[in-house]
């Protein structure tokens, strides 16, 4: 899977980034594939912002814990935002 063309293409609710439900819905395309455990890791303390008094995920972010969480790693020093 290109995680980058699956999450850009994506449908959101606002084009900033993923509301919580969103990020649930991904979640929920990849459940076979992914260790929750990494990607939760990974998510930990990411930049978010507030619209509509909703938090939203942006892309790069979900990418990254993606990735982690894909590829069963931690996330490295340079991913962070």
């Amino acid at each position: 899977m290109d995680i980058n063309k699956f999450i850009y293409g994506f449908k959101t609710r606002f084009d900033e980034g993923f509301t919580p439900e969103e990020v649930q819905e991904v979640l929920d395309k990849v459940k076979n594939e992914i260790d929750l455990s990494k990607f939760n890791e990974a998510m930990m303390c990411n930049t978010c912002i507030i619209k509509e008094e909703i938090p939203l995920t942006f892309h790069c972010d979900l990418i990254t814990g993606l990735r982690c969480g894909i590829e069963n790693r931690d996330i490295h020093w340079w991913e962070f935002d």
